[in-house]
């Protein structure tokens, strides 16, 4: 057993190349994906928005200077053409029209006597997602603009015309219209005081904004370190490419088979499950030497620790180790011939990352396909490298990932000792 384990670890190690490419990859994929989510301590990414202000009011330039001092946003002022073009152009996400008279229409809607005017918004299709922020930063600085203009003392006019309004209008309830009637008497007494200086601003004129402010506080497993990206990233390559080297070891034994070594080796007073446990073994071992290598990549150059348990982690890496060795064999069990069982693998491999989350975090899948992805072993090795590290968390977490990766493990082996075929 141990000679058949040092074959495999002589013969893995002595090709210096693919070794490194096997350590390579990983490390610069996860390296990507890393910096591509970002981390916290770096300036956020301003999405860029154009805007269009055919109003020329004080309410539209209020509402365009609080857009262009916003961190989320990077507003450039532009015609209605030219900010089309730079949306079809894939140069700014969205584009605002502000309309004629939307100053004026926008604050007698306010007490919801007029015409609500349009606001276009024409956005990239490609990043839709971008819609519904965009939607969201307009409407917080229109409200803040509006609001300001009609309770300082240029609004005078404004309270006026509702107020004139809302008397005439005929089909409100009398409850409706005194209920109006006196807040329109309170803002002109708000107004009066703006006015005469007996209400103590930071600017002239009043300035109104939202009553609350956020305080964003990142649940880690360590608060006295902020988040690193590259965490999950790592833990998801690593799953990955151990994977890929599971199908590399199932594809070699069926050139081994090819070969007739099988039959030579079982010539020797060998059984048939210490020929296929060697195997495994000697996989396992190879994988955990590569997750150090990664691992220790991840840690001296990009940040990532271990604020969970130690000892959880390196359960981890074992379980997977052994998930990974023992994938290979099924693949070697099941697959005919070379040829077709690594196209088929490699598909298989690739939908079972996907869905296990080593891509992008399983957080962000639909409900349906976070319950479906529990039956993905990938997803149990994924979610123990995350609590391990970023997350924080205990042993306690990390024995229910280990305990079902070795289940999947035992799965994997005792179909394989079943089903292999000795010859092809």
């Amino acid at each position: 057993f141990l000679a058949l384990v040092r074959k495999d670890l002589i013969l893995y190690f002595s090709n210096k190349r693919a070794l490194i490419i096997t350590l390579a990859a990983p490390i610069a994929i996860a390296a990507f994906f890393g910096s591509l989510f970002g981390n916290s301590d770096k300036t956020p990414t301003r999405v860029p928005v154009a805007i269009v202000d055919f109003d020329k009011s004080a309410i539209t330039r209020q509402i365009i200077l609080g857009m262009q001092g916003d961190s989320a946003l990077n507003v450039t002022e532009l015609d209605e053409a030219a900010a089309l073009e730079q949306v079809k152009t894939g140069k700014v996400r969205a584009a605002v029209v502000l309309p004629a008279q939307f100053g004026e229409l926008s604050s007698r809607a306010m007490f919801g006597n007029g015409t609500k005017p349009d606001v276009k918004i024409h956005y990239d299709p490609s990043q839709s997602i971008a819609l519904a922020m965009v939607r969201g930063m307009l409407s917080q600085h229109v409200m803040k603009a509006v609001t300001q203009s009609m309770m300082g003392s240029g609004g005078g006019k404004m309270i006026a015309d509702a107020r004139a309004e809302v008397s005439a209008a005929k089909d409100m309830a009398a409850d409706s219209r005194k209920d109006l009637i006196t807040l329109f008497d309170s803002v002109e007494r708000v107004q009066k005081n703006n006015s005469t200086g007996t209400i103590a601003t930071k600017t002239a004129g009043s300035s109104f904004d939202l009553p609350f402010k956020t305080v964003a506080l990142e649940a880690t497993g360590n608060q006295e370190r902020k988040y690193n990206s590259y965490a999950h990233s790592f833990g998801g390559m690593t799953v990955q490419f151990l994977l890929f080297m599971g199908i590399d070891l199932g594809i070699g034994l069926l050139l081994m088979r090819r070969m007739g070594l099988w039959k030579r080796l079982r010539a020797a007073p060998v059984s048939r499950a210490l020929l296929l446990g060697s195997t495994i073994a000697s996989g396992t071992l190879i994988a955990v030497i590569l997750m150090c290598g990664i691992f220790g990549v991840a840690m001296l150059a990009f940040g990532v620790r271990i604020d969970g348990s130690i000892i959880g982690f390196i359960g981890i890496m074992i379980a997977f180790a052994l998930l990974a060795a023992s994938f290979g064999l099924l693949i070697a069990a099941i697959g005919k011939t070379p040829e077709a069982t690594r196209g088929l693998a490699i598909f298989a491999t690739l939908l079972m990352v996907m869905m296990g989350g080593a891509w992008i975090p399983s957080f962000i899948f639909p409900e349906w396909l976070q319950t479906v992805s529990l039956a993905i072993p990938a997803r149990w090795a994924v979610d123990g490298f995350d609590a391990m590290t970023w997350r924080g968390q205990g042993l306690d977490a990390a024995g229910v990932s280990i305990g079902t990766m070795l289940a999947f493990s035992a799965a994997f082996t005792a179909i394989a000792i079943w089903r292999f075929d000795w010859e092809e």
